[in-house]
């Protein structure tokens, strides 16, 4: 089967008690026990539901894996999955990543006890030479945000298998539709399903695949422990917005690589980063790993004031939070996805104050590219 015919078929692809052609929202906290001996399989909603769990079968069918779980948001995902570690447990993690895995590491975490090193995943030596007798997992996200930098996964698989450590990947870009990380040998594979899996910007959803059952087990135990579960309303509107996602992220990154073109020939744009280009660095690198180059786009402008300038002129992409919407929409990093990122810390991994990220919608790539010009105009 077709990855296109997965995303509509996955898992529950209809209702098993009526037929209906979508599953239904079960908003139900509780429900009903024959015998209180021997309980059914849904006893109590945060551990169980039927609409959460038709979504959680469907990404663990795209992601090649053997169980997927579904949590109230990207980083509640993230944050679960992290609680596998323990005190004194030692973590390399990719340099660039995006901030709010940063800031959880380093402030909720961190005070955990966990200990993290941050390394440039793209130089496989130096996460070889960070990892101590101590470590216990490697967290990577590629392509990266901002910068989309590319990490070779089967790389970092093999130097996890190596040393007896778990892989752990950020998919959120690729989606399982451009880039299944299982297959290459990671462990757990973590979505902010807000994105490009959901599609519309209106919901906010995680979700985690285990590559194993015996590692699913572990973190449903923690999703059931802590509680941080996706709700059924929720978990429908994933749902539904898997369906599209195939036709959705065909259309648009063929106008991201458009305008990623367009934006290389103008003298105004400093740097442009997009893994479909030729130029990119990683770019052979990543077309053995994923299927195409995904709908986003870095660029950067001359500096601070002339990105904010041009931010306050565009009129059809959305100048907000997040990405992976019909719409298209416009973050500016400093104050957005990576503000809680020091300073210095940002300017260290290139995120200049000049740098703006495109999520490329479904728009017109000439309405856009006439739109990014006009705003460009000084």
């Amino acid at each position: 089967m077709t990855e296109e015919t997965k995303l509509i078929h996955a898992g529950r692809d209809r209702d098993p008690y009526t037929g209906a052609s979508s599953i239904p929202i079960y908003q139900v906290s509780t429900f009903s026990q024959p015998d209180p001996e021997h309980l059914g399989v849904y006893d109590y909603a945060r551990s169980d539901n039927p609409t959460r769990e038709a979504l959680e079968e469907t990404i663990a069918v795209l992601e090649h894996g053997a169980r997927g779980l579904a949590f109230a948001s990207g980083m509640a995902a993230t944050s679960s999955v992290l609680m596998l570690f323990q005190t004194g447990d030692h973590l390399v993690v990719g340099r660039d990543i995006y901030g709010g895995t940063y800031r959880v590491l380093t402030t909720l975490f961190k005070r955990w006890g966990l200990e993290v090193t941050f390394v440039d995943s793209t130089d496989t030596d130096a996460v070889r030479k960070a990892i101590t007798p101590a470590t216990r997992g490697l967290f990577v996200e590629t392509p990266a945000n901002p910068l989309l930098q590319i990490t070779d996964l089967r790389a970092m698989a093999s130097i996890a298998q190596e040393h007896g450590i778990m892989a752990i990947t950020d998919n959120t870009f690729m989606t399982p539709y451009l880039q299944r990380p299982l297959d290459l040998g990671f462990d757990i594979v973590v979505h902010s399903a807000t994105k490009f899996l959901g599609g519309h910007s209106d919901v906010i959803a995680g979700l985690a695949v285990t590559r194993t059952p015996e590692l699913g087990k572990r973190l449903k135990t923690i999703q059931n422990s802590f509680g941080a579960i996706l709700g059924p309303q929720d978990s429908w509107l994933v749902l539904r917005g898997i369906k599209t996602l195939g036709v959705r992220l065909e259309a648009q990154q063929r106008s991201a690589l458009q305008i990623a073109r367009w934006l290389e020939k103008r003298s105004d744009v400093r740097k442009v980063f997009y893994p479909g280009l030729e130029r990119h660095a990683g770019h052979a690198i990543h077309a053995q790993q994923a299927t195409g180059g995904g709908a986003v786009v870095s660029f950067e402008l001359a500096d601070g004031p002339t990105a904010v300038a041009f931010l306050k002129r565009v009129k059809l992409p959305l100048v907000a939070v997040s990405l992976g919407g019909v719409e298209s929409i416009l973050s500016y990093p400093r104050t957005m996805s990576h503000a809680a990122m020091p300073s210095e810390e940002r300017q260290a991994r290139g995120i200049t104050d000049g740098l703006v990220r495109l999520s490329v919608g479904l728009e017109s790539a000439e309405d856009l590219i006439a739109d990014l010009g006009q705003a460009l105009q000084v």
